[in-house]
C-alpha cells in the first residue's frame, strides 16, 4: 500500500515525472522542480559589505547581527528531528537491526541443527603382571539429526500465530473494537475482492506448497554451506523480484537494476565454483539456495498478482491459513519420510532449543517484514537480509573458523553491491541531480564566507590605520596650525 511520503522502492514503486531540478548556467545555478528552496543562493548575488569608517573614538564597524535568527534556526532544526518523516527514519533504524538479529539468529539455529554431535567412547585399559595395554580412546563425531523436511514443517506451523498476535494487538490499541469484527473485516475484504471459500482455499494451498518448497530448499542448503552463504545467495532474490515484477506487474524498466541482476548472477556463479565441481557438494548447495531466492520472488510477485494491496488483517489471516494447512496436511510426509529411512533423527538427541529458537526468530522476522510498514519505509525492512550478511560472517570466522577469501569474497561482495544496484529509485537521476546541486551550492557559499572574512579583516585594518594617521597628525600640528 502506498502512502504519501513514502520511499520509492521495488516493492512500492512511486512513478514521478522527470523534470530537472538544477539548471547550471554560464551566470550561476538556477533552481527548480520539487528540490527548489526559498533560501537557495545564486553566483549572481553577493553578501553585501560594510564600509562603515570607525572614528577617533574608537567605534567597531556596523556589522549585521546573525544571533537573532539562531532561536529560529534552533526551532527549525528541532521541528525537523522529530517531523514525521525523522521518526519514521528513526524507527527503521530499529526495523533493520531487529531484522538483521533475528534472521541471523534463525538461520544459525537452523545450521547448529545439523551439526555433528562429538561422542567419546569409553577407554578400555587392561593390566596384568607381563604388560600394560592401553586402548587408545579416539574422538568420534556422529550426526544425529537428519530431517530438513520436518524442520521446514516445524517452522511454518508457526505462522498460525500470525492472526492471533494482530488480534491480540488491535484489542490492546482500539479497546472499544468488537472482537468478532475484526475477523469479519479482514474476512469482507477477501470478499470484496471476489474470493469464495473455494477459490480461497485452492489459492492458500498453493501458496503453502510455494512457500513451504522455498523455506525447505533453504534449510536443506544449510546442511552443505555455511550460513554466511546461504544467506548471501537467498538475498539475490531481490533482483529475481525486480525481474518477475518488470514482466508480469509491468513495472517500469530501470537499466541500472538489469546491471544489479548481472552482478548478483555473476556472484552466484563465483559461490557456485568457490570449491571446484569434482567431488564437491557447494555446487549443489549453492543451486538449493538460489532456488530458495527464485521461489522467494516467485511468491512476493505472485502474492502481489493473486490478492493485491492486502490490508494488515489480510495478511495476518493468510499466513495464519498457511500454517494451519501446513500442519494438516503435510504431517504425513514427515511420518512418511521418517519410517522409510530419508530422514533420520533420534526422538532423546533432538536439539529442542535449537529448534524452537529458530521457529520464535523466523516468526518474529516473518512479523516484522510483513507489519513493520506501518512504522517506517520499506527500504529499512530490506535492508535487513543483506546486513544480516557481514553479522553472520563474523558469527562463522568466530564459531567455525571460516575463511573468506578468494572466490567466495569476491561473490558476495558482487551480490551484495547488486542488492544495493537494485534499491536505487526510480528517479535516480534526480536524486544524483541534487547531490550535484548541493555541492555546488556549498562550494558557492564557502567561497563568499571566505570573501566576506578577508573584506571585514581589511576593513578594519583600514579604519585602525586611518585612526592611528589622524592621531598622529593631531598631535603633531603646532598651536599655528603648522605641522611640527
Amino acid at each position: 500500500m502506498t502512502k504519501e511520503g513514502d520511499l520509492s522502492t521495488i516493492y512500492n514503486p512511486t512513478r514521478r515525472s522527470r523534470t530537472p531540478s538544477v539548471l547550471i548556467t554560464e551566470e550561476g545555478v538556477a533552481v527548480n522542480g520539487p528540490f527548489s528552496h526559498a533560501d537557495s543562493i545564486s553566483s549572481g548575488r553577493a553578501p553585501a559589505s560594510h564600509d562603515a569608517a570607525t572614528g577617533p573614538g574608537g567605534d567597531q564597524p556596523h556589522r549585521e547581527s546573525t544571533t537573532l535568527n539562531e532561536p529560529g534556526r534552533l526551532k527549525s532544526c528541532a521541528n525537523s528531528l522529530c517531523s514525521h518523516s525523522a521518526k519514521k527514519i528513526y524507527y527503521g533504524i530499529w526495523v533493520t537491526v531487529c531484522v538483521t538479529a533475528s534472521w541471523v539468529g534463525a538461520t544459525h539455529c537452523i545450521k547448529y541443527l545439523f551439526l555433528p554431535i562429538r561422542e567419546e567412547p569409553a577407554s578400555s585399559i587392561e593390566t596384568n603382571d607381563e604388560s600394560l595395554n592401553i586402548t587408545p580412546v579416539y574422538t568420534h563425531y556422529a550426526v544425529t539429526y537428519r530431517a530438513p523436511f520436518f524442520t521446514t514443517w516445524f517452522l511454518t506451523s508457526w505462522t498460525i500465530l500470525f492472526f492471533p498476535i494482530y488480534y491480540v494487538i488491535r484489542l490492546l490499541s482500539k479497546k472499544c473494537v468488537n472482537p468478532i469484527d475484526i475477523l469479519s473485516e479482514s474476512v469482507r475484504d477477501f470478499k470484496e475482492k471476489g474470493f469464495t471459500a473455494v477459490r480461497f482455499s485452492v489459492r492458500c494451498s498453493i501458496f503453502c506448497l510455494l512457500w513451504v518448497g522455498t523455506n525447505y530448499m533453504y534449510v536443506r542448503s544449510l546442511q552443505i554451506l555455511l550460513a554466511t552463504d546461504v544467506m548471501s545467495l537467498f538475498a539475490t532474490n531481490i533482483s529475481s523480484v525486480y525481474l518477475l515484477s518488470w514482466v508480469i506487474l509491468h513495472e517500469q524498466f530501470v537499466g541500472i537494476r538489469i546491471m544489479a541482476v548481472i552482478m548478483c548472477d555473476t556472484g552466484v556463479a563465483l559461490l557456485a565454483y568457490m570449491d571446484g565441481i569434482t567431488g564437491s557438494p557447494t555446487l549443489g548447495g549453492v543451486v538449493l539456495a538460489a532456488l530458495a531466492a527464485g521461489g522467494s520472488a516467485v511468491y512476493k510477485v505472485m502474492f502481489k498478482k493473486v490478492i493485491g494491496d492486502a490490508s494488515y488483517g489480510q495478511v495476518a489471516l493468510f499466513f495464519s491459513v498457511i500454517g494451519t494447512l501446513n500442519a494438516i496436511l503435510l504431517w504425513p510426509v514427515c511420518v512418511g519420510l521418517f519410517l522409510t529411512g530419508v530422514e533420520t533423527m533420534e526422538w532423546t538427541e533432538i536439539p529442542w532449543i535449537a529448534l524452537l529458537g529458530a521457529s520464535g526468530l523466523s516468526l518474529i522476522a516473518n512479523l516484522l517484514g510483513n507489519f513493520s510498514v506501518a512504522l517506517t519505509y520499506d527500504l529499512f525492512i530490506t535492508l535487513g537480509l543483506i546486513t544480516a550478511v557481514p553479522v553472520s560472517a563474523a558469527l562463522d570466522v568466530i564459531l567455525y573458523d571460516a575463511q573468506f577469501e578468494g572466490m567466495k569474497l569476491a561473490g558476495i561482495i558482487l551480490i551484495a553491491v547488486g542488492f544495493f544496484l537494485v534499491l536505487f529509485p526510480d528517479n535516480w537521476p534526480d536524486y544524483i541531480t541534487r547531490l550535484l546541486r548541493n555541492i555546488i551550492i556549498l562550494s558557492h557559499s564557502a567561497r563568499w564566507t571566505r570573501r566576506s572574512r578577508h573584506n571585514s579583516q581589511s576593513n578594519h585594518r583600514r579604519d585602525i590605520t586611518d585612526y592611528r594617521t589622524g592621531y598622529i597628525r593631531s598631535h603633531l600640528r603646532s598651536p599655528s596650525g603648522r605641522v611640527r
